[in-house]
């Protein structure tokens, strides 16, 4: 008979819907029916975007969704057993892997992977061509490898867009006896995970583009800094460094280059300030994350005052691909300014929540729908916000917006992290802002006057709101806030609370003017008075 594998999707999102639980009892159900000599049943991570635990059966190419013990021994006794598809669990797999179905289509390269390989074996991940970027840039000069990157095109894709080969270049020329190579996994944005699939899926490949880094500016320590909530994508790294000593990756004298690199995983304490990068090392050195005085900047003073590369999870997976396939190649996927693929996190009112990599320059439009399937339960769209919490907030007039790194100052939308967050009419613009704000008050780290004081007014403000116990001036003085505080904050959190405060005043004002009315026009919100009850007798 032809042996059969069956993929299950075990991430930290299906886990919380039993996902394990149900990998287990298959594994089981397979023994108990003498299966186990033509099925493997294997571990992955994300298959697509779809809400619920996925099972891939190959070579069927038939995708089940289940939310149960009992579905899966449905699909046990009737598929694997029988051959006979169970049609009441079957997903469309257009609906998991859309790349056909629609205009543009969804171009792997930093989730090329994902789904594909087990995260935690390394002969699977040099099965495709794993670690093969690293043995020739090995054999290229130092910068003809950082020539390669500023050829390529690829610009950070944290959400800053500034160009990773010149930062790379800026390191490589400061003069010092130790250099750091950093990934920022500290992805606290709410909205986005996109790097904990990765590190998850594929956390190889994190692993080769640092040793490529450090190769490049002469680095030969690097540090992963991961959120301690991401047990799954700790514990898929940890198991992939060791890998990579054991099999000569990492460690004294590479592959037989002479280069040595050692690479290190720290755990961060659930601050959303050290996502920024001069905070970032701060926690790492032991110290409270709080942003440093810029300049000098990392590429020169980073951590222990050596010079310090710091680059995003996605930024560092595009690297092994970048230097295995050329710059030519990269440069033909996107637009000619914003090169390459994005990975975008679909969540809020959608029917399919998850990630999809997109070349650059798709429209908002493009991935709501495309992807995302559109607004679920039949409700109008109401706004979008793109790039995380610290992005835009857009209205219908603006779905059309080619997301690159030209939008923001072409149209007024963010790519930031790449989070399409779509918001349906059943929710209200003031407690919108007012989560914003509470938010940013929140993960404010207090160290400069105008973020600290200026966070906490706005909340104050935006609370009178939801009370119908605002002004019209108040609208005024919450621009006045924005402004003040992106002009005057010490780091980019509270330089960045303009952006969504001033999205969402700009683009709904009639509607936080309803609210200076005492009305409400989507009479959802959370303040609107309740009626009182009748007394019957």
């Amino acid at each position: 008979m032809t042996p059969i594998t069956v993929l299950i999707s075990v991430d930290s999102n299906s886990i919380l819907l039993g996902a394990r639980e149900f990998s287990n009892y298959m594994k089981e159900l397979i023994k108990e029916f003498n299966l186990d000599s033509i099925v493997t049943v294997l571990e992955t991570v994300s298959l697509g975007s779809y809400n619920g635990v996925i099972i891939h059966i190959l070579p069927d190419d038939v995708y089940y969704s289940v939310r149960s013990k009992d579905q899966v021994r449905k699909i046990v006794e009737e598929h694997l057993l029988k051959g006979r598809q169970v049609w009441d669990l079957t997903v469309d797999k257009n609906l998991i892997k859309p790349a056909e179905k629609f205009e543009v289509k969804e171009v792997r390269i930093v989730t090329r992977n994902i789904g594909v390989i087990d995260p935690r074996n390394i002969e699977e991940y040099i099965a495709r061509d794993g670690y093969f970027a690293l043995s020739k840039a090995l054999q290229m000069k130092p910068e003809e490898v950082i020539e390669e990157i500023k050829k390529s095109g690829l610009r950070g894709r944290g959400g800053a867009g500034f160009p990773t080969g010149l930062k790379w270049e800026f390191t490589a020329k400061a003069k010092a006896d130790q250099k750091y190579i950093v990934c920022n996994a500290d992805e606290g944005e709410p909205g986005t995970f996109k790097d904990r699939l990765i590190m998850e899926g594929d956390p190889h490949t994190v692993i080769e583009g640092m040793i490529i880094a450090g190769y490049a500016v002469g680095a030969t320590k690097g540090y992963i800094y991961i959120r301690g909530e991401y047990y799954n994508s700790v514990e898929n790294l940890r198991k992939a460094i060791q890998d990579a000593y054991e099999y000569g990756f990492l460690g004294e004298n590479i592959l037989g280059s002479g280069f040595n690199f050692d690479l290190t995983v720290r755990l961060g304490a659930g601050a959303y300030i050290c996502g920024e990068e001069t905070a970032l090392l701060e926690s790492i050195e032991g110290k409270s994350g709080r942003p440093r005085l810029k300049p000098p900047y990392p590429p020169q003073v980073g951590l222990f005052g050596k010079p310090t590369v710091i680059n995003n999870v996605e930024t560092i997976a595009n690297v092994p691909q970048i230097i295995l396939n050329g710059a030519d190649w990269y440069r033909s996927i996107g637009t000619p300014n914003s090169p390459g693929t994005k990975v975008f996190c679909l969540v809020g009112d959608v029917n399919r929540r998850g990630m999809v990599e997109l070349p650059m320059g798709v429209t908002v439009r493009q991935v709501l729908y495309g992807f995302g399937g559109g607004v679920r339960g039949g409700r109008e769209l109401k706004m979008v916000q793109t790039g995380g919490l610290a992005g835009t907030f857009i209205g219908l007039d603006k779905l059309d917006t080619p997301l690159d790194y030209d939008s923001m100052k072409n149209y007024g939308v963010s790519l930031g992290s790449g989070v399409i967050l779509a918001i349906d009419d059943s929710h209200c613009v003031v407690d919108i802002a007012l989560n914003v704000m509470e938010f940013f008050r929140h993960e404010s780290c207090g160290k400069c006057t105008p973020c600290r004081e200026g966070t906490r007014l706005a909340c104050e403000i935006l609370e009178r709101m939801t009370k119908f116990e605002g002004t019209a001036e108040d609208l005024d003085y919450l621009r006045k806030i924005a402004e003040v505080t992106a002009d005057t904050s010490f780091c980019g959190l509270g330089q960045s609370i303009n952006v969504p405060l001033l999205s969402l005043i700009d683009n709904f004002r009639e509607e936080f003017l309803e609210h200076v009315e005492k009305t409400c026009r989507a009479n959802v919100c959370k303040a609107v008075p309740k009626k009182p009850k009748v007394q019957t007798k």
